[in-house]
Parts: structure tokens; sequence; C-alpha cells
């Protein structure tokens, strides 16, 4: 499994809930096609996958 997950904003936050704008904020995107690296650890992934419609992510 990798040690690190590269996650990118694919679509914008436009119209989505509070929760989900705060999730992805929480990660540290900001803007539409800013990427982050993040370590692969189960809180990451929960976040990730509550807003996987938002998001790109890779394991690097």
């Amino acid at each position: 499994m990798a040690d690190t997950l590269k996650i990118t904003l694919r679509r914008s936050l436009i119209g989505e809930k509070p929760k989900t704008r705060a999730t992805v904020e929480s990660l540290g995107l900001r803007k539409i096609n800013s990427s982050v690296e993040r370590p692969n650890t189960p809180s990451v992934r929960g976040m990730v996958h509550g807003v996987k419609h938002l998001l790109e992510v890779e394991e690097i």
C-alpha cells in the first residue's frame, strides 16, 4: 500500500453542502486543479471517500 496520496480537486464546490465544503477545505484544497499530498491514513481515506465525486486521487 502506498504511503502518500496525491489528491486533486477536479470539480467546483458551488452548490455543495457546507459539510462537503469543510471537508475539502480541511484536506487543504482551495481552487480547482489544486493538488496536495497527504499521508495514507484511515482518517484521510474517510475524508476522501466523503467527497470522492469532486476529487481525483493517486497513490504515490
